[in-house]
């Protein structure tokens, strides 16, 4: 808070009836001041992530979502209520949600009427009465969501409906909420969709009824979740059902009329838990399944429970079926790298990337016999280009404005697993391996950051290994690889 200036009276003894006077001018002057001090005009505010500053909010942590959504057409708004469950951490006369694209109708807090003022990608809230400080309270937002103009990620349309990809950020794009990778919370679900649509969302169905031309369809997580890996899929779907290891439920979404051809597809995913489960440990959460959409995004997503492909992908075969099983790994493995063990900022975010593309490259040496060192010495030439384009893998470059998601580079993906490479180099297989199923037991359903893998890294090899993971993770230029003395990274463009 601002300092506020305190008045000061003069030296000298002014005579008894100008003394009553100033001082009730003081008691009046006074107030003003703190209350100007307090009370800044409505600007946007962040947690403090270096890469994406306005992310999340201060003076409260979010445990619960509720996100009802009344679907009518992927080219209209659709109106929603999106209820919050938060435990302030200060006292709260006013608070900032993360929202954009979407028209705000009212908010309740503790289901009395507050005011709100849109600033930017925020809404400024300001409560009946204050929230005291280490307090549950319940923010109740009427809003509309805009599918329209989604670029920019949040709800992408497909052929026949709408899914989500909120990354890196965009779920506030979609529902209000505090919109960063370190505020993970529990989500429930209620979407009213006409009855010929599917609807599906992560975690596991609750119910479903039908009234007249609409079905409502409800999910809930029974994992708390990031933000960014919220999905709900609306359209003409399919919806195939079988089961994992261990009696794992798998639940996978496919186009309705692509069912018979994507099914072969869905069908790896058994074989590819098992594979993942005897290097990792149990499968984190309570089901699993790909999501087949018929929609162009450029990119697949490891939305939490329910992974984000695009269809073409397995219909358009420009590709050798081992890379396509292979992608698909990367992406469940990013269940137990990023969607259990979360990233606390953005900039932790090769902690996520690496592993999944380690995981992709021992894949495909699996499958397709593609030698996962031959790749990490690929890599390993580039890297120090890699490092020159988005930074080093754990201090990545600010995106420019308008592409946030600049920072999925290279240098978080293959760039990350030669990191993960060397390590393995310096501590041996064994200790290695250790290493990472003792990462996602310890840090299930939490938030990580860098310093803990170099903190959990030395445990393992038992030494410390921050002299030599530090100019891995944050240098400028590639340190030589151990055991391989005749790799070198080139300083040439590419």
């Amino acid at each position: 808070m601002p300092h506020s200036p305190q008045a000061r009276l003069p030296h000298h003894r002014p005579p008894h009836h100008r003394r009553r006077l100033r001082r009730t001018a003081l008691a009046a002057a006074v107030p003003l001041l703190l209350l100007t001090a307090a009370a800044p005009p409505p600007a946007p505010l962040g947690i403090g992530d270096r890469l994406f500053p306005h992310l999340g909010n201060p003076g409260y942590h979010v445990t619960d979502y509720a996100l009802a959504f009344d679907y009518r057409g992927n080219d209209k708004p659709l109106d929603a209520v999106t209820t919050i469950e938060a435990r302030s951490t200060e006292r709260l006369t006013r608070f900032n949600l993360d929202f954009a694209r979407g028209t705000v109708r009212s908010i309740e807090v503790n289901g009395a009427h507050a005011e709100f003022t849109p600033v930017e990608e925020d809404l400024v809230v300001t409560p009946a009465r204050p929230v005291p400080r280490h307090t549950p309270f319940t923010v109740t937002v009427h809003h509309t969501s805009d599918p329209r103009g989604g670029r920019e990620g949040g709800w992408v349309t497909t052929k026949d409906g709408l899914v989500m990809a909120n990354q890196a950020d965009a779920a506030h794009r979609v529902f209000p909420g505090s919109d960063h990778p370190s505020e993970k919370a529990d989500f429930r679900f209620r979407i009213r969709a006409p009855k010929e649509l599917t609807v599906v969302a992560n975690g596991v169905a609750t119910g479903r009824t039908t009234q007249g031309a609409t079905t409502t369809w409800t999910y809930r997580t029974r994992h708390p979740m990031a933000t960014e890996l919220v999905q709900v899929a609306i359209g003409r779907s399919a919806v195939l059902e079988a089961t994992g290891p261990h009696g794992l439920p798998l639940r996978s979404v496919v186009p309705a009329g692509a069912r018979d051809g994507l099914a072969p597809w869905v069908a790896k995913t058994p074989e590819q838990l098992t594979w993942l489960e005897r290097r990792l440990g149990r499968y984190p959460f309570e089901n699993y399944g790909v999501l087949m959409a018929e929609a162009t995004t450029g990119f697949e997503l490891e939305t939490q429970t329910l992974s984000l492909f695009e269809r073409d992908l397995f219909t358009k075969r420009t590709v050798p079926s081992w890379y396509l099983e292979s992608v698909m790994v990367h992406e469940l493995a990013h269940q137990w790298f990023g969607d259990s063990v979360t990233p606390r900022t953005w900039g932790d975010l090769w902690l996520n990337e690496a592993h999944a593309t380690w995981y992709e490259a021992e894949y495909a040496e699996h499958k397709g016999g593609r030698k996962l060192a031959d790749r990490m010495r690929r890599a390993y030439e580039y890297s120090d280009l890699m490092r020159a384009d988005g930074g080093a893998p754990a201090a990545l470059k600010q995106p420019a404005p308008g592409r946030k998601v600049a920072i999925f580079r290279p240098v978080v993906y293959d760039g990350g697993a030669v990191v993960l490479y060397a390590l393995r180099q310096k501590i041996g297989a064994r200790a290695f391996e250790e290493l990472e199923r003792a990462w996602v037991d310890r840090y299930a359903d939490g938030t990580v950051s860098t310093a803990d893998f170099v903190a959990l890294a030395s445990k393992a090899a038992h030494r410390d290994l921050s002299g030599f993971l530090l100019p891995w993770l944050y240098d400028t230029t590639t340190p030589p690889m151990p055991g391989h003395p005749d790799w070198k990274a080139t300083r040439k463009p590419a």
